[in-house]
């Protein structure tokens, strides 16, 4: 039997974006986006939750130490996406539309080639109280 633990690290951060697609009139953004096309963006609080999961280290009893997680998640991804709005001052998002499930995924990438990939990673992303999304699905 495998003694694979999960460890998860909490973290919220707050950003702008706005859901449109270029190639389409404002006809249909509206009628796919509806308020989440506004023009002038909006905003949400996204609460992320990270989980990394393998057989902990018999010299430390660590997964992975959370605080190096933490400051990981910190340096590599909040930095980045903390504040800002999304289509205009991240690079990730201007030829991607900035869905929970595109941040997610982006969020998954950019920790996923700092993280030993010995380790499960997972992404999870409350975009709102009711709204989560999960990458990869495990």
């Amino acid at each position: 039997m495998s003694q694979k633990v999960a460890v998860f690290r909490k973290e919220h951060f707050n950003a702008a974006h706005r859901l449109f697609n270029p190639d389409w009139d404002m006809a249909k953004n509206d009628a796919v986006f509806g308020k989440c096309n506004n023009p002038n963006f909006h905003g949400h609080n996204y609460e992320l939750v990270v989980k990394v999961a393998g057989v902990p280290d018999p010299e430390t009893g660590y997964v992975m130490d959370l605080k190096l997680l933490s400051d990981l998640i910190r340096d590599e991804v909040l930095e980045q996406l903390d504040h800002r709005n999304l289509n205009l001052d991240t690079p990730f998002f201007k030829t991607k539309n900035p869905t929970a499930e595109n941040i997610c995924i982006v969020i998954y990438e950019i920790l996923r080639a700092k993280i030993d990939p010995s380790f499960d990673l997972q992404i999870r992303l409350y975009e709102t109280e009711r709204n989560f999304v999960e990458y990869p699905v495990l």
